[in-house]
């Protein structure tokens, strides 16, 4: 069996004759003032499995989202061309599906056309996840390389598992692929299916500006996605450049007086006779007063129940106007949320999934663990489940994107001048406390597998 070599001073994965590399190694010059490293994707010249030892799975956790089925089939394809590797099984049903379901084999055959479809042929759940019985039954089955593919609740679960599988010193892999359609997993440039989720949400943009300009006085709504992230939003805003107004959750907003939302949507309406906001789900929901109510409920995953702010935020504007009587208004609400959910990917995303699933492939093959494969300033990299799940990864209402965003829109901020300070105060904060962290982490003497500095891909830690 080919192994990785052993590093000096390295704290590793025991396995009987060879070594599995921990993911505290996969960072590298975190002391460096050129800012920290993650270990580049890809082949590498030793391998840690023989083929014919490859027992692997895959389970898709969490919401629909483009790609799913793409990077399904990928890693199937890469296993079996790339590696030889014949044994693949198909986790049904999410994390619980371990314990609970039945299994699915995955052959090239079985899923070579199952990129055109939305979805996961795999099935997915929310919450369900139960280490001990998961890890018993990976260990019950002989599987020795695990793919989890979900957001970052998924991805603290697989680091959960990962912890699991070396305390109990088992030889396994334990690899997962960042999906979210809101962008919001942090480090990583973007995730899959965030192209396709903008593509798709242009379109309803598109008919909320036809309904809207074809009568008086109308506003097309068009609430979206983005839970803690308005990306979603942002994006397809500026792309379609038919809005008026975006409100996204990193951005507070307020309906009645001077500056106010009202007074704005007023204001459009007389000089345009037609106006479209485009709103994410997450916006607003300090404004719903019912919120109140469902603040500590929570969705299996994890994830705070949220009200539904487009159905809120369109009454609250029909009984405004209606209450004020300047001008009789018409509203059209869409809400594109599963449709956009469920479509395949596009183009761009079916590459991207096939550069995630193929790099996941190569790390697991030459034996690194507890990772998760993104894209780090435009590189293929294995990224540590821990840097994965630290933290949300928002839309700054500082930077240079969301002044883009209210140049196209000519909207108001809706921020004074005390929210600016009290938000910049609390990116330095966060920044200081990155750097301390920084510090006190310890640089490994010897990485194995790494010739040049070219192998690494630095990530900046904005000042």
């Amino acid at each position: 069996m080919g192994c990785v070599p052993k590093a000096n001073n390295i704290n590793l994965v025991v396995g009987p004759g060879c070594y599995m590399i921990s993911p505290q190694y996969v960072v590298v010059h975190k002391d460096s003032p050129r800012g920290t490293h993650f270990r580049r994707a890809g082949p590498r010249q030793k391998v840690y499995f023989e083929s014919d030892e490859v027992y692997a799975c895959i389970v898709t956790c969490g919401g629909l989202c483009p790609g799913l089925n793409t990077v399904i089939r990928e890693i199937v394809y890469s296993l079996y061309y790339m590696y030889g590797v014949k044994r693949v099984l198909g986790i049904d049903g999410g994390y619980r599906g371990f314990y609970a379901k039945n299994t699915i084999a995955l052959t090239p055959k079985g899923v070579n056309d199952i990129h055109k479809r939305g979805g996961t042929v795999l099935g997915t759940s929310r919450g369900g996840h139960d280490t001990s019985k998961i890890v018993d039954s990976i260990q019950d089955r002989g599987i020795n390389q695990v793919y989890i593919i979900g957001g970052d609740g998924t991805q603290k679960g697989a680091s959960v598992i990962y912890e699991e599988v070396r305390r109990r010193g088992l030889k396994v892999v334990v690899a997962g692929i960042p999906k979210t359609i809101d962008n919001d997993i942090p480090v990583i440039d973007r995730s899959f299916g965030f192209d396709t989720a903008v593509e798709e949400a242009q379109r309803a943009i598109n008919a909320a500006h036809v309904e809207a300009e074809s009568s008086e006085n109308c506003i097309g709504l068009v609430k979206l996605m983005g839970r803690y992230s308005g990306f979603i939003a942002m994006y397809a805003t500026l792309a379609s450049r038919d809005v008026d107004c975006c409100l996204i959750p990193e951005s507070p907003f307020y309906l009645e007086g001077h500056g106010g939302l009202f007074e704005y949507i007023e204001t459009r309406l007389k000089e345009n006779g037609h106006m479209v906001i485009v709103i994410a789900e997450g916006a607003g929901q300090d404004l719903l007063a019912e919120s109140i109510r469902s603040a500590t409920q929570q969705d299996a995953s994890g994830n705070k129940l949220l009200q539904d702010v487009g159905l809120w935020l369109s009454q609250k504007i029909k009984d405004h106007f209606a209450k004020e009587k300047k001008m009789p208004i018409n509203l059209k609400y869409i809400d594109p949320t599963y449709m956009i959910r469920a479509v395949p990917s596009n183009a761009s995303d079916n590459v991207y999934c096939t550069l995630l699933a193929q790099s996941c492939v190569h790390g697991a093959m030459a034996g690194y663990t507890g990772y998760t494969s993104g894209l780090v300033n435009g590189r293929q990299t294995y990224i540590p489940f821990y840097r994965i799940i630290e933290k949300q990864h928002h839309v700054v209402i500082t930077d240079r994107m969301w002044a883009r965003l209210l140049s196209s829109t000519n909207q108001p901020s809706f921020m004074n001048h005390k929210d600016v300070i009290e938000d910049k105060k609390e990116e330095e904060l966060l920044t200081q406390i990155v750097n301390e962290d920084k510090k006190e982490e310890e640089l490994p003497t010897k990485i194995p597998d790494i010739s040049t500095e070219d192998n690494l891909v630095k990530k900046e830690i904005a000042a």
